[in-house]
């Protein structure tokens, strides 16, 4: 029996590699697409992110500006309860010292029983 050669069609390898490497340029073309969603993604986060911080700030800003005004109120209140006591023992020093006064003043008008 004499050796035979076999001899396979280029033609169908070459169709076969040409779909595998259009399938791997597709999926290529699909993977940058998802990169390009991905970094779109990424980079409205970070906007936001940063939007977000930002209004962390001003928040931060506003509550350090109340929490001074709380302080000064605070303070103001002390100051005005330690008026109102000081005027509250003035008035009260008054009305015992007119009380005095008055006393004395009826028992001078009264006549000394004899």
């Amino acid at each position: 029996m004499a050796p035979t050669i076999a001899v396979s069609s280029a033609q169908p390898r070459r169709s076969v590699k040409a779909e595998e490497i259009r399938d791997e340029e597709e999926e290529e073309a699909a993977l940058r697409r998802r990169n390009e969603d991905l970094e779109e993604e990424l980079r409205k986060s970070q906007e936001r992110e940063e939007q977000m911080r930002r209004e962390l700030e001003r928040a931060w800003e506003r509550l350090r500006v109340v929490e001074e005004a709380e302080e000064r109120l605070c303070s103001q209140l002390g100051e005005l309860e330690a008026e109102a006591m000081d005027q509250a023992r003035h008035y009260n020093d008054r009305i015992v010292s007119l009380m005095d006064q008055l006393s004395q003043a009826n028992r001078l008008l009264r006549p000394v029983p004899n």
